[in-house]
This record gives structure tokens, sequence and C-alpha cells, in this order.
């Protein structure tokens, strides 16, 4: 987990290794400083030479300074250091994001992402700053300070000896309990982002079901349950404090016993009070250098969590890949299912789609009808690679789709979905999704085939008018036109309307399917459909039951041969008269 992390550190390298270089730099300045006052109590105070009292007076400044010098370069290097890795992180978290398919997608919630790239990355960015300051001025700290003791009095290591094993024992104690709880806190992160996130997007939803008081309580229930987790690991981490100042204390009155006999029994020569002052000053070092790293190893415990879901991420590998060669050019719109079976998971007991067979050329125009669930979104999404097959094959232009450059077959194939999605910034930007290259006939000509165009002119701004995020500020069919328009400028070989005119009254959906028919008769266009009118006047219609292909034929083939294409004409013929 750490090797994959400590990639993201590129081009701050310097910086990382140059921060705990200067804490070194500055732990060993501190450690000098107790030193120094010794001398000074002991041959300068205690004598009062003030030529020895104004030396050591000037090299304690200096080494003050120093100190101060080194801990400022740290403290810099390591912001700098720790900001730009949260920045590679993120943006190579993102960047593996884009590369995932629908099959990767499908196991990461849209709150769980968000909140791996925002606070997640915030935790890990203060654990890195802190792992290569604190993280390295503690241990420092602790073993020069150690080796000063030591070569004080060996004596007197001996309380360190027992004090520091019993302190590691109940950090370790604290930590073992704690660990736990901050990882359910982060995934109790992704419900409360979960909950904000439909909350937002769904509410005109909520407002006009008078629902606030329902969603005030979602929020309310998931927001205390992150309270409570807190309150629990601030708690047990409430130890830490009275365990360190424990030890400190117990520390400074064993030295300060040991300390004075000792001096008493040398006459003050062996041991001196100075050193028993420095000694006091290095237990102060030795144990808040400990109380320190503690807080490191609580940083860690905190960032862990983090850590593992960000790796998820990084870890992750596209399922559609492209083979070794590549087939780079699309011949044209012919689609062939060839004993297609398909299922969205290996653990799937049961199949999407089943045993489906379909020829389709060129050009030719496809309705495809079905119930609810009954897979005709999956089966247009095996065209452009969305998925690939469990069982048998898809080819495009008499190639199985496998063989294809995934980029290159997806730029012939260009899909409206059924979720109909419009970034914020003008229709303009919105359309050249499609071709970033279009020009502003192309545009208009687009708009125009989806019957746009007369309601775009009609807003003050026309083609520069500014779309909210997710296209609140238009209706549901313009929106459903906007879109098409979008996909008309990649002038695919192979157009699929998922469910696209269903928020359009009938006679522009027949305003549309007139254009296509006139102005594209090259591409091949499959068209999912509630309406019977909206495909009737196809090359083909598929009639799809259970995530099978239960009929296939023009109209007319289909009212004598099925019995399920003839209840729904009839249903909606019945209904359009009454």
């Amino acid at each position: 987990m750490l090797k994959r992390l400590a990639r993201s550190i590129r081009g701050y390298i310097g910086a990382t290794l140059l921060s705990p270089v200067c804490m070194i730099g500055e732990v060993y300045m501190e450690v000098r400083i107790p030193g120094i006052i010794a001398n000074l109590v002991d041959y300068g105070i205690k004598t009062g030479d003030m030529g020895v009292v104004w030396y050591q007076g000037l090299m304690l400044v200096l080494t003050a300074l120093a100190s101060l010098t080194f801990g400022v370069a740290s403290a810099v290097c390591a912001s700098y250091a720790a900001t730009g890795f949260a920045r590679n992180l993120r943006r190579d978290m993102y960047y593996r994001v884009q590369t995932f398919d629908f099959g990767n997608i499908d196991k990461f919630s849209t709150s769980s992402i968000v909140t791996r790239l925002t606070s997640d990355i915030a935790n890990i960015q203060m654990c890195f700053q802190m792992m290569i300051r604190m993280a390295v001025r503690c241990p420092m700290m602790v073993v020069l300070a150690g080796i000063e003791v030591f070569q004080l009095s060996p004596r007197l290591c001996m309380v360190y000896m027992i004090a520091l094993p019993l302190l590691c024992i109940g950090l370790f104690v604290l930590i073992k309990l704690v660990f736990p709880i901050f990882e359910r806190v982060f995934k109790t992160y992704d419900k409360l982002n979960n909950v904000v996130q439909e909350n937002v997007h769904g509410m005109r939803v909520v407002k006009s079901f008078v629902r606030e008081d329902r969603e005030d309580e979602k929020f309310t229930s998931v927001s205390a349950t992150v309270y409570k987790d807190f309150i629990k690991a601030e708690r047990i981490m409430a130890f830490n404090n009275p365990l360190m100042q424990l030890a400190v204390y117990g520390s400074i009155i064993a030295i300060s016993y040991l300390g004075a006999t000792m001096i008493v029994q040398s006459g003050d020569t062996t041991f001196t009070t100075g050193n028993l002052t420095s000694m006091f000053t290095y237990t102060t070092q030795i144990l808040m250098g400990l109380m320190m790293l503690s807080m490191v190893f609580v940083m860690l415990t905190m960032s862990r969590a983090p850590m593992q879901r960000c790796c998820e991420i990084l870890a992750e590998t596209p399922e559609l890949r492209n083979p070794e060669n590549p087939v780079m050019e699309v011949a044209d719109g012919r689609v062939d299912f060839e004993n297609v079976s398909f299922r969205y998971s290996k653990k799937a007991d049961k199949y999407a789609l089943e045993d489906v067979n379909i020829h389709i050329q060129s050009g030719q125009t496809v309705g495809i009808l079905g119930g609810t669930g009954s897979s005709k979104s999956t089966l247009v999404q095996l065209i452009p690679r969305l998925y690939d097959v469990t069982q048998g094959a898809v080819r495009v232009g008499g190639v199985d789709v496998r063989d294809y450059d995934i980029q290159a077959l997806r730029n012939q194939v260009a899909m409206v979905l059924q979720k109909n999605v419009l970034f914020s910034g003008t229709i303009k930007e919105n359309l050249r999704w499609g071709n970033p290259n279009a020009t502003d006939e192309e545009l208009e000509h687009a708009c125009r085939l989806a019957c746009a165009h007369d309601f775009i002119v009609s807003f003050p701004d026309g083609y520069d008018t500014h779309i909210e995020q997710g296209g609140t500020n238009v209706s549901g069919g313009q929106k459903q036109r906007l879109c098409i328009a979008r996909a008309l400028l990649k002038k695919p070989k192979i157009l699929i309307l998922d469910d696209s005119t269903s928020a359009v009254d009938t006679h522009t959906d027949a305003m549309i399917r007139k254009a296509f028919a006139e102005e594209i008769p090259g591409t091949t266009k499959l068209i999912i459909a509630q309406r019977v009118a909206s495909v009737q006047d196809a090359d083909l219609i598929l009639v799809m039951d259970g995530g099978k292909v239960v009929a296939q034929g023009n109209h007319e083939t289909l009212l004598r041969t099925s019995e399920i294409y003839r209840e729904v004409y009839e249903s909606q013929v019945k209904g359009g008269e009454e």
C-alpha cells in the first residue's frame, strides 16, 4: 500500500528528503542546549566566572537560532512536499477513475469516490506531512537525548528503561482499540455523502412531496453515527495524555531522587547540579518526544483506512482492454449478435441476456420494445463495448468488438442514454462534446435534425445560453433533444437512442425520425422506445422479454406473429382513441 502511494511523491522527492534532514538538524541543536545549560551552571554561575557565562550564553542563543532555522526549513519543505503529494495523488486517482469501464464503476458508489478524492486525501496529506517531520523528529529526539543521558549517568538510564516499555504497551493498546472505530467512521462518511448528494440532486422531488422532515431524519441519523464513533474514539484516545503525563512526571520524580542522592554522595563532583538540570530537560525531551510519537501513531491509525480506500481506486484495473493489435477502423454500421449471453457479474446466477441472435444491416433503423427489466439497455450497451459478452460475440462492421481499439469503436457509436446528462456550461460547449471541432453551422444543422434549434434561438443568448449543472434550467424534452444533437455531431456509423424521446410529444418524435431517415440514411439507428408509434416504421423491430429476443420483424409481421407486440399496440391505439 505504501509503495503504491509513494509513486505520487514524484516531483517532490527533493522536498520530501530535505524536510527530515532539516528536522534532524533541529533535533541535534535542541539536544545540545541542555549540555550548554549544564556548563553554564557548573562553570559559570557556580564559579562566578562571567566570561564563561557570556560565552555559554552566546552559544545558547546561537544554538537556539540554528534550531529555529532548521525547524522553519523543515516545516516549509514538509508543507510543500505534502501539498504536492496530495495533488499528485488526487490527479492519479481521478485519471484512474476516467479509465474505469462500467464494471469497475459498479463497484464504487458516486459518494464513495467523491469522499476518497476529498476528505480521504486530506487525511493522507496531513499524515504524510507529519510522517516526514514528526515521525523523524520524535525517534531522533529519543535516540540523541538518550545517548546524552547515558553519557551523563548510565545509572539514571534505568529510569527510562522502565518507563518506556510501559508507555509503549499503553500506546499499543490504545491504537488497537481505536483503529476499528476510525475504519468504520470513514465508511459512514460514504453514507453521509450519499444522503447529501441524493437530497441535493432530488431537491425538487423532496419539496414536491414535502419530505424535508424525512430527509432531515436521514441526515441526522447518519451524522449522529459519525458523532458517536468519533466520541468513542476520542474517549479512548483521551487516556493518551494522562498516560504520557504519568510517565513524564514519574520519571522526573525518580530522577530527582536518584540524582540528588548521587550529588550528595559525590559531593557535587562526579554528578553535578548542572548535570541534574540537564537531566530534567532530557527527560522532558525524551518523554515529550514519545508523546508526539504517540500522536503520530494516532494520525497513522486514522489515515490507515483512507490509505486503503485510496489504494482500492489506484489498484482497480479496467476489465475491458485493447487487444495487442487492435483494429482501428470501423468499416460500416453492420451489427451482429451471435449466440450472445451476458451477466453483470461472475457470481450472478441469472443471465441478463440469453442466447441472443440478431443481424442488422448497415443503415437500417431498428426499434426495440419490451417491458421494464427486459434488458433492452443492456443489449445496446454491448455494441460500443461498455460491457463484454459472457458468451458468444457481438460484431460491428463484421469484426468482433473485442478486436477493436476501444476508442476507435466508441467514436463510431453514439449513444443517447436513458438518463440525459448535460454539463454546466453553454449550449455550444455541451454540443461540442460530440465533436470539439464542430463549426457553428454544424451545430445548427445537428440541432435542426434533433428539433432543438427553435427552442434554442428562443433563449435570449441563443446557443450561448448557460446550462446549469445537470441541465436543471431546461425541460426534460429539451434536454433529450440537446443530447440527441450532441450525439449526431459525432457523425457516427451507429446511433443508439435509449428511450431518448420519451419526454417529447409525438409530433416532435415523428419529426426527429423523419429527419433521421432523410439526413443520415447510412447510419444504423437503434431506437429503444415505449411507444409503438416511435418504432413502427423501423426496418426491423425487436421484442424483448426476460432478457431474450422473443420476436423480430417489421410492424406488419409482428402484428400477426407476436402476441406481446400486438397487445402493446392495441393497448396504445385504444388508449389514444379514448
